[in-house]
């Protein structure tokens, strides 16, 4: 066992392996023993596993690790698993070892509540030497968690120097991307002629008569609609669609008047646009579109957006609200984004979904 171990630590990235070994091995010492294997193998400091379905088994096996003399790990970023607090509760166990170097620790969207944070306050007064950066932004600490972490800033003892708690609320303990749900309305002032706007501008609808629409500068000439709302941070919402439509991310600049391809979303460095149909998936960026393998088995898609990290995902959402990835955009997001929408056949809507 320990040895197939070894072979898979050898040809894949870090943070498979360690998805891997959680599921392959049984054996805690053997489990152990591979990741210190890993950290001499590949010879960094830092570890990065966001967004890889981590649990309590992988929040074990790190806690064990830190506590090892030769394990030599001084950043470890475990944001966006869903690790609650018993799985910080786990991992707090190592960083109370004073064999644990750990300077920069990221927990940011784990599911914290108050309890994680007692945990994590309880580490940082056995060992206050080393962690100097604690990031828990996407949390829920509560007064009480808020309380416990910024005495230990305030501790003369205590090497911490940064302490993130952004972006924190109740809603930041919903699994998954709900975490990072937002609200979004439609635009009137920015809808089509030939859209219509209802269920308290959430829903938009294309209609073969030209609406009575007063003139204004950020009114699209294409069949298209943006939302209110500016987009930064971590966000996510879900949008329901029928017949054909576009769900689109735009910069606010985008052209609005005229027909070129620099007012269509998707077709212009601008914009990026999931084009959904019966059939299959399309995404375009720039005028460059790519079909997606992946078919049409539901008419509700997930749009992920983390502005800081460059990434845009689009999903799939069954209805058991199960995520199947369909494509992601990668860029260096320079402002704001609104999300969009086209449709351009009559009869056919786009529905901005409201998350509980």
């Amino acid at each position: 066992m320990l040895n197939i171990s070894v072979i898979i630590i050898i040809r894949f990235p870090i943070y498979r392996v360690c998805l891997l070994l959680t599921i392959s091995c049984s054996l805690f010492v053997i489990r152990v023993s591979a990741i210190v294997y890993v950290s001499i193998k590949f010879s960094s400091l830092s570890r990065k596993l966001p967004l890889c379905n981590l649990g309590e088994q992988t929040c074990e096996i790190l806690g064990a690790a830190l506590q090892l003399t030769n394990y030599r790990l001084r950043e470890l970023d475990l944001s966006n698993n869903d690790l609650q607090d018993s799985g910080v509760k786990l991992l707090s166990a190592g960083l109370k070892s004073s064999h644990c170097k750990l300077e920069i620790l990221r927990l940011s969207g784990c599911l914290v509540t108050e309890e994680g944070c007692s945990s994590l306050a309880s580490a940082l007064s056995s060992n206050p030497s080393h962690l100097k950066e604690l990031d828990l932004t996407y949390n829920h600490p509560g007064e009480s968690g808020v309380k416990l972490l910024s005495a230990r800033l305030e501790d003369l003892h205590c090497r911490l120097e940064t302490l993130r708690l952004e972006y924190a609320g109740e809603i930041r303990i919903k699994p998954g991307l709900r975490k990072y749900a937002c609200d979004l309305t439609l635009d009137p002032n920015t809808a089509n002629t030939r859209l219509t706007l209802s269920e308290g501008n959430r829903k938009v609808t294309c209609v073969e008569e030209q609406q009575p629409y007063s003139d204004h500068p950020e009114r699209f000439d294409c069949v298209q609609v943006v939302c209110r709302e500016s987009l930064t941070g971590r966000c996510y919402w879900e949008a329901e669609w029928s017949g054909r439509a576009d769900i689109s991310v735009t910069y606010k600049g985008i052209r609005r008047k005229g027909g070129s391809r620099e007012c269509w979303f998707g077709c212009n460095i601008k914009s990026w646009s999931l084009i959904c149909s019966n059939n299959r998936y399309t995404v375009s960026h720039n005028n460059k579109r790519t079909a997606l393998s992946t078919p049409c088995s539901s008419n509700r898609v997930g749009v992920y957006l983390d502005w800081a990290a460059g990434t845009l995902s689009f999903y799939s959402v069954s209805h058991t609200h199960t995520l199947t990835h369909l494509h992601t955009f990668h860029s260096r997001f320079t402002e704001p984004l609104y999300a969009g929408f086209e449709v351009w056949i009559p009869d056919y809507s786009v529905y901005v979904c409201e998350l509980e």
